[in-house]
């Protein structure tokens, strides 16, 4: 039968989040035994009171590591902040002929000007991100592969970093990070050698530009 205190000790650990705000002090220990009791209770099978939870959590924020010196954003001012909306997200399963339709996509979107559009093929899916104008020429290039998944009526945002960004540790870490902090939820990705682009759902693209724009410089 585990403890609570070594329960405790996996659930913070489990987040990088817990981990470092328990280490630097920035969380009201009440209030998060306060939230983990049910959890608590529920794996370990019994009653579980919120004071021996706060000992726990404060015996653990002793014996954890420090954290990096420095500033809590470790990520410098970057550049502008863009958005586009309107997009839609393709998963499709990866096949021996997936690059030719991928060549039959480039083909057909090469003359238009202004719209979204990339392609990322990974071990076994590929994903295609447009913009809703490109939709029927995505599906026309793709028709005959397995689709996976769709996602309509995304928006994006693009954050422009400094040339050396990919070279400073932290970067990206600080930025998503500060998303996860303000609960922002991602659909995906994207990465560049100077942009770092965020797929969300329309609901957090508000959210989602606030936290990026600390980001910017002034």
């Amino acid at each position: 039968m585990l403890s609570i205190a070594t329960k405790v000790e996996r659930i913070v650990r489990e987040s990088a989040f817990l981990t470092e705000g328990l280490k630097r002090g920035l969380i009201n220990l009440s209030e998060l035994a306060r939230q983990l009791q049910p959890q608590l209770e529920s794996d370990l099978w019994k009653p579980v009171g919120q004071a021996a939870v706060v000992t726990a959590l404060r015996r653990l924020a002793e014996r954890l590591p420090e954290p990096p010196e420095g500033n809590i954003v470790l990520v410098q001012k970057t550049g502008e902040l863009t958005t586009r909306t309107e997009l839609t997200e393709y998963t499709f399963r990866h096949s021996d002929t997936i690059h030719e339709c991928h060549r039959k996509l480039l083909a057909a979107t090469g003359p238009l000007r202004g719209a979204f559009l990339t392609v990322t093929r990974g071990v076994n899916e590929v994903m295609v991100i447009c913009s809703r104008t490109l939709a029927p020429l995505v599906e026309a290039a793709f028709e005959g592969e397995q689709l996976l998944a769709r996602l309509d009526d995304l928006n994006a945002l693009t954050l422009h970093l400094a040339p050396a960004a990919s070279r400073e540790p932290g970067t990206y870490q600080a930025i998503l990070r500060q998303l996860a902090w303000d609960r922002v939820n991602l659909v995906n990705m994207i990465c560049t050698n100077t942009e770092l682009t965020v797929l969300l759902e329309q609901d957090q693209t508000g959210p989602a530009f606030s936290t990026l724009a600390r980001f910017k410089r002034h």
